[in-house]
């Protein structure tokens, strides 16, 4: 269930920074059918190291023979994956680092990870309540004044139900955006498309993915850290987890080998471009962080037991804010601090122009996915999947 901003329903172009949400939509994915079971009941467990013993050689070829299918059906240019579970791991890619490129994509490349980024805002969040540093119930207001819906809370943002307006559906954001998509972008310059609109509703009163909400939070940290964001990721999340290759960009230059990535966004029904130099501050925290796949393995890690980031107790805090009960919610698929649950599988999606990406655990199978994909293109069919989504279907369904 992914792409909540995917495309709009009146045929227009796809909305930019595309960054996706789990609890989006009603396009199914088949996520329980990694057939492995466990006693019902079965308390949480850490996700497995790297260093798990190789999958069997008939289930690793199966798997790569569907990431060659999905690579080539789809036509994106490249893909890397990533299966950790008891029964060993695998890491297979497919397609280039890029069009016009010959290279196999690697697990050093650097790639831009989209709404990943989130995940890692949502953190640092957390971190800074469990030193009382802010609290979960501030009004955004009181760091940010003149928002509509300003009596939402800091909670509210991060679970999606705070109302404020998306900057990222702006037309007028929209056509700056593609008239320009190099441009370096201030998150207080993405905050004019918001602050003369009117609510979506009121704070806690409905549920939308809204990019708005993770720019906001990224300036509330600045304010009560007194520091640059990209410093207080290195700080309080790269370097305390030895993800040397991780970074908050402050240029659109990779500063190493990556992947080159392609989007259909701003431009005419079936044609894509090559936005790998686009600037990625059009997102901020919302999804501007650049990372490699060896150094999201160390993220899923730390993200879903939060061994290295936060308290066991503020850990389960972040699993205990799922949001079931407000639509497009439901029993099964929710969404709360920077992170998602759909149907057991824990986790994020991330998209941005060229790139989409995805993590998820499920803690009764003790199994965990990662897929880098160098395109956001929409893959054929009629569940118009992004990529990165669509090769985690496939892969699921290949390991029933």
């Amino acid at each position: 269930m992914s792409g909540f901003e995917n495309r709009r329903r009146d045929g227009r172009q796809r909305r930019p920074a595309r960054l996706t949400a789990l609890a989006a939509t009603a396009v199914a994915l088949p996520l329980l059918a990694l057939g492995w079971t466990t006693a019902a009941g079965a308390q949480s467990s850490a996700p497995v190291p790297v260093h798990s013993p190789a999958l069997p050689a008939a289930t690793a070829a199966r798997l790569q023979q569907v990431l060659d299918q999905t690579q080539a059906q789809d036509g994106f240019p490249g893909v890397i994956a990533g299966v950790w579970s008891p029964k060993g791991h695998w890491i297979g890619t497919a397609g280039t680092q890029g069009p016009g490129q010959s290279g196999a994509p690697t697990a050093g490349d650097l790639t831009r990870i989209g709404s990943l980024t989130k995940t890692m805002t949502a953190t640092v969040l957390l971190q800074l309540a469990q030193r009382k540093k802010l609290s979960l119930d501030d009004p955004i207001s009181k760091y940010v004044p003149g928002l509509p819906n300003g009596k939402a809370t800091l909670r509210q943002l991060a679970d999606m139900t705070s109302g404020i307006p998306i900057y990222s559906t702006s037309d007028a954001f929209q056509h700056e955006l593609f008239g320009d998509p190099g441009r370096a972008w201030t998150p207080q310059q993405l905050l004019t498309f918001v602050r003369n609109q009117k609510p979506d509703f009121a704070p806690g009163k409905g549920w939308e993915y809204d990019n708005s909400n993770y720019v906001l939070l990224g300036i509330v940290i600045e304010k009560v850290t007194k520091e640059p964001i990209a410093t207080v990721f290195r700080q309080r999340l790269f370097g305390p987890l030895g993800m040397t290759h991780t970074r908050f960009p402050t240029t659109t230059a990779f500063g190493g080998p990556h992947l080159s990535g392609v989007t259909d966004q701003g431009q005419s029904s079936g044609q894509v471009t090559n936005s790998t130099s686009w600037s990625p501050s059009s997102a901020f925290t919302a999804g501007e962080v650049v990372s490699n796949f060896n150094d999201l393995e160390k993220w899923a890690n730390a993200l879903f037991t939060g061994k290295g980031i936060l308290k066991p107790a503020t850990e389960q805090l972040r699993r205990n804010s799922i949001i079931h009960n407000i639509p497009p919610n439901t029993a099964t698929v929710g969404y709360g601090i920077g992170i998602g649950d759909r149907d057991g599988w824990w986790g994020h999606d991330g998209d941005i122009p060229g790139y989409t990406t995805v993590i998820f655990h499920n803690y009764s199978l003790n199994t965990t996915v990662i897929v880098e994909v160098n395109s956001d293109a929409t893959t054929p069919g009629p569940s118009g999947q992004e990529p990165a989504p669509a090769v985690f279907a496939a892969l699921a369904q290949a390991l029933g």
